[in-house]
């Protein structure tokens, strides 16, 4: 019996029973809309909690000056670190394997705009900071060499910090005084994702080039240092070749990593990574059991069809089937009866995917538009595989058991059954 014809009988045994068969289809549909909706809810939340988390920047990774726990230089342990000036440079042309070095200091200013004056989060950076950063501009420009080879005193805003001081008014172009010096906003930050930050998101601060930061506070140490290598593989070692470098000009131990704490974004990137894969994972399980309810249905229908057919196993027995032949006839019904049912619920999960609509997550947080950061339930090619395979699992096992049955059974007692 070939494949066509033995798909053809699976067929049309199904039909002879259409309420049984579609009772017991029903259970595997509501399993694989079940299986696609969780596995699509995984990967949405997975990816918007490293979309938040990835706000923060591009394989970056801070160093903040800390207190030595080991003897070095001659020095006892306990001794305080400060970054000084000139370290950036000194990590800049040691280092050719970075690709982008910035100082950066953590304060607040008081800027004023016309008679309303507030207090705002403010960094000091270097021009390669937004690259790695990710500080996008949505209205006007971002900084330029000149801005900093020249000690303008211009400033970039963050949206939300430039609501607070503007309340919707055009920013761009217009002068505030900052710890009352004029400087002039060339730019507005787009509102992004970030639930991660070293001093408040940024869309809270206020961006000013560092060498102003000198003439305006007589300022001319780094309270941190950013960076980013050019391979995200290299984290650890552009890590220990930067304290290393700055164990030099500090006379500390490069092997003490207290003297200099690192937040190595790209390690809890990996980590976030192995969250969003285990969530899946178990939203999967959850999904692939609640399919399994339904594969049991199919194994009880497949069970009282060998029964209702005892006759007619016997008949296929006494003409010269054989075992083989008898497993797999079925074994194809049980594939037949689940794979129909698996194309009908994979159609609906994809239209219940387009029709649930986005859920909240970060949208409401940080006033993004169209649904930006929000769970946004959608099919993928791997969703589909990976229900496809749990499907075809479930049908072989759901399958299997009366098959055997069937394909064990004694011609002899199979022809006396009545």
């Amino acid at each position: 019996m070939n494949l066509r014809e033995a798909t053809s009988q699976s067929v049309e045994s199904l039909l002879r029973n259409r309420v049984r068969s579609g009772l017991t289809m029903l259970g595997i549909v509501w399993g694989l809309v079940t299986v696609v909706l969780l596995l699509s809810y995984g990967r949405s939340l997975g990816d918007a909690v490293m979309q938040g988390f990835l706000g923060i920047g591009n394989n970056v990774i801070m160093l903040w000056p800390g207190q030595t726990s080991m003897q070095a230089g001659g020095q006892r342990s306990g001794t305080r670190v400060k970054f000084l000036d000139g370290d950036m440079e000194a990590v800049r042309d040691s280092l050719p394997f970075l690709r982008a070095v910035s100082r950066e200091t953590d304060d607040g200013f008081a800027v004023k705009y016309g008679p309303k004056m507030v207090t705002i989060s403010a960094k000091a950076i270097d021009l390669p900071y937004g690259g790695m950063r990710r500080l996008d501009v949505d209205q006007g420009r971002y900084f330029e060499a000149a801005d900093f080879s020249e000690h303008r005193q211009v400033i970039i805003f963050g949206p939300h910090a430039a609501q607070k001081l503007f309340n919707g008014y055009p920013p761009v172009g217009e002068t505030v005084q900052v710890e009352g010096q004029p400087f002039t906003v060339i730019g507005v930050l787009r509102n992004k994702i970030q639930d991660s930050s070293n001093n408040g998101p940024d869309s809270e601060n206020i961006f000013i080039p560092f060498p102003t930061m000198r003439e305006l506070r007589q300022q001319k140490d780094p309270s941190s240092l950013v960076f980013q290598p050019s391979a995200p593989e290299l984290h650890l070692q552009a890590i220990q070749a930067v304290r290393t470098v700055l164990a030099q000009r500090h006379h500390f131990d490069p092997r003490d990593e207290k003297a200099v704490n690192a937040w190595d974004t790209i390690e809890d990137s990996k980590q976030m990574v192995q969250f969003s894969v285990a969530l899946q994972v178990l939203l999967g399980m959850i999904g692939a059991m609640t399919l399994a309810v339904g594969g049991i249905g199919v194994m009880n229908i497949m069970l009282v069809s060998v029964t209702e057919r005892t006759r007619e196993i016997g008949l296929m027995k006494a003409l010269g089937a054989r075992r083989r032949e008898i497993l797999s006839q079925f074994l194809l019904e049980s594939l037949v009866l689940t794979l129909i049912a698996g194309l009908a619920g994979m159609l609906l999960a994809i239209v219940a995917t387009h029709l649930i609509p986005p859920m909240p997550l970060y949208s409401d947080m940080y006033k993004t538009a169209n649904h930006e950061g929000d769970i946004i339930l959608r099919t993928s090619g791997t969703t589909l595989l990976v229900s496809f395979l749990i499907l075809a699992v479930v049908g072989i096992f759901s399958g299997l058991l009366p098959a055997i049955r069937a394909a064990r059974m004694n011609p002899v007692e199979a022809l006396r059954h009545e």
